[in-house]
């Protein structure tokens, strides 16, 4: 672990308390859960997290988005399914989440690559980020469509255009952005109508409201109750259909560990393979814990690998000071009203762009690992199970269990491509091959696609 002088740690702890701090936030927003009890959790999650890790592996754990999609197919299935079944869902999957941890530490990391190879793990992360887009289209950007396509701009200019650190922080700033915008419209043309999070039925209000800001103290533990009526800090319930639906997120945190942990890896040019369980493992548990107390499910973040990328500072010093400047910021409730009165547009505006961003995160694991599409074990044994995920079709049970969705899609997306992964006899595979390479001629053997082609 590096060591540096402590003015500049806490220089580098603040740094990276605004690289995670936006998307902190914004997911437990979406997910119905508080976002202050969230940004205190982070703290003591990635105390925890670094303390398993031996401090072997410097990450800070913000909110995942891994279980959003999840979260919102539980909400969407009758009134029962309120936060407590949404936690108690997350909490398990935390929980298996750390069993995988166990497991890769003593068998090794190739089992993942073995289990969940790189065409099965783009394709759910895929449906995962592409099944949200309706939580848009019909929540949030109906709530003031203009404020959420200028902060979408505005987003999009900051993640691209700006130079270094800023372009890392862009959904920070596009929160600020979309909040001053709304409070300028508030000022200059009024209230706006419209529809909102959980109403039927349009009424005219402010795109910002404070009046819970200024009820709210300034010290004291997270409080009060969710837009469904539980408790903030609650205890969790369990409901086996919403268990199913969130565990397709486990494969996505997996995925998303590893990939971490590489980068991390790179950048120091340790061999931290040896410490891969632990860190999936560690994010587990985390989850599992944040969870029991009503908090959002964590993950570790690009944005701060990314500021160790750019200050090449690798210090496990900066991530506690960090977590400790998050617990004090959740021990604040009127900072966490400030940020519960994000309004509806500005949501529109960073989700449209954040679910698409998960989405093609899925084709980006595809590109970097060659997946061929012209081998028909890639294409076909992965199509259903991503148009069953996105589209929302479903499998019933009976009178009382439907399985449908995200935990569809990633069951046939596994079960599929495991039943013909190699096994393509000769000369099969014809018909995708050449959909995906249309110079495709028989005669010259390519082991890549599955059978023989000529060009």
């Amino acid at each position: 672990m590096q060591r540096l002088p402590w003015g500049k740690t806490i220089g580098l702890g603040a740094q990276h308390v605004v690289a995670m701090f936006g998307a902190t936030f914004v997911f437990p927003l979406v997910m119905g859960l508080d976002a202050n009890l969230a940004i205190m959790f982070s703290g003591f999650c990635t105390i925890l997290f670094l303390l398993i890790v031996q401090n072997r592996v410097p990450s800070y754990l913000g909110t995942s988005a891994s279980f959003v999609a999840s979260v919102a197919a539980i909400r969407a299935l009758d009134e029962g399914n309120d936060s407590s079944y949404v936690t108690g869902a997350i909490l398990v999957g935390g929980l298996v989440l750390a069993a995988v941890g166990v497991l890769v530490h003593f068998a090794g990391a190739h089992l993942i690559h073995r289990i969940l190879p790189p065409a099965v793990t783009g394709a759910v992360v895929m449906l995962i980020g592409f099944n949200l887009a309706p939580v848009v289209a019909g929540i949030y950007w109906p709530q003031d469509q203009w404020v959420a396509l200028a902060t979408a701009a505005f987003m999009v200019f900051a993640a691209v255009m700006l130079p270094g650190f800023w372009s890392r922080i862009a959904v920070f700033l596009a929160l600020v952005f979309g909040y001053l915008l709304s409070w300028l419209l508030d000022l200059t043309f009024g209230p706006i109508t419209s529809v909102l999070g959980g109403a039927t039925e349009a009424t005219e209000h402010d795109r910002v409201s404070w009046a819970g800001v200024e009820a709210a103290s300034w010290i004291g533990l997270p409080s009060g109750t969710l837009a469904d009526g539980v408790s903030v800090v609650h205890g969790p319930s369990f409901s086996l259909t919403a268990i199913l639906l969130v565990l397709p997120g486990v494969i996505a945190l997996v995925a998303e560990n590893t990939g971490h942990v590489k980068a991390v890896a790179e950048m120091t040019g340790e061999d931290l393979d040896p410490y891969m369980g632990r860190a999936i493992g560690a994010d587990g548990l985390a989850t599992a814990f944040a969870s029991a107390f009503g908090g959002s499910p964590t993950t570790t973040y690009a944005e701060n690998i990314g500021v160790m990328g750019a200050t090449r500072v690798y210090s496990s010093a900066a991530y506690y000071v960090a977590a400790l400047v998050a617990i004090l910021l959740g021990l604040c409730p009127k900072f966490g009203a400030v940020v519960n009165a994000t309004p509806g547009g500005v949501l529109g505006g960073i989700t449209v762009v954040l679910y698409g961003m998960i989405g093609l995160v899925g084709a980006k694991i595809w590109v970097e690992n060659n997946i061929d599409f012209g081998n028909p074990v890639n294409m076909v044994g992965l199509s259903a199970g991503i148009i069953a995920g996105i589209g929302g079709v479903t499998l019933t049970f009976g009178d009382d269990f439907e399985l449908g969705g995200i935990a569809l899609g990633t069951i046939l997306v596994i079960v599929f491509f495991h039943m013909v992964k190699g096994r393509t006899g000769t000369g099969a595979g014809t018909v995708t091959r050449n959909m995906s390479h249309p110079d495709y001629d028989e005669g010259v053997d390519d082991a890549a696609s599955g059978g023989t082609h000529k060009r």
